[in-house]
């Protein structure tokens, strides 16, 4: 299914999007809560703003994808492909990255506070100013465990 999508800030709660092709995709505040965006692909998507709390994007490839200031608290993210995603000041807080693709992600400033990146890859990703508080980081590549210390 190939979706040329135009949904500034469209409401798409719940939606059925699983192993959509929505490429370069225009969601800027879209409320996607609860979607199920498993295998779809939005490589390139703006999604800026964007709600995806408890949004289900196992799998999905976000390549590129830019998710400044997105809101995705409780989002299961397992195995996705983020590669050079923007997630800089997104909300991650308790979001289930593990086995996710996050190298060279810039992912500045964002809240991931009891997030799980078990067995990602975080190689080149910029973390700077992340709220790392409580993350779970078990065979994680790529970070720094300096970072997880208070005051850094």
């Amino acid at each position: 299914m190939k979706t040329d999508a135009h949904n500034t800030g469209t409401d798409l709660t719940g939606a059925d999007l699983r192993g959509a092709d929505i490429r370069n995709a225009y969601m800027r505040g879209a409320d996607l809560t609860g979607a199920i965006l498993t295998g779809a692909d939005l490589t390139g998507a703006d999604l800026r703003g964007a709600i995806l709390t408890g949004a289900d994007l196992t799998g999905a490839d976000l390549t590129g994808a830019d998710l400044r200031g997105a809101i995705l608290r409780d989002a299961d993210i397992r195995d996705a492909y983020m590669r050079g995603a923007n997630l800089r000041g997104a909300n991650l807080r308790v979001a289930i990255l593990t086995g996710a693709d996050l190298r060279d992600a810039d992912i500045r400033n964002a809240y991931m506070r009891g997030a799980i990146l078990t067995g990602a890859d975080l190689t080149g990703a910029d973390l700077r100013g992340a709220d790392l508080w409580n993350v779970k980081i078990d065979n994680t590549i790529g970070i720094d465990p300096i970072l997880l210390k208070p005051n850094h």
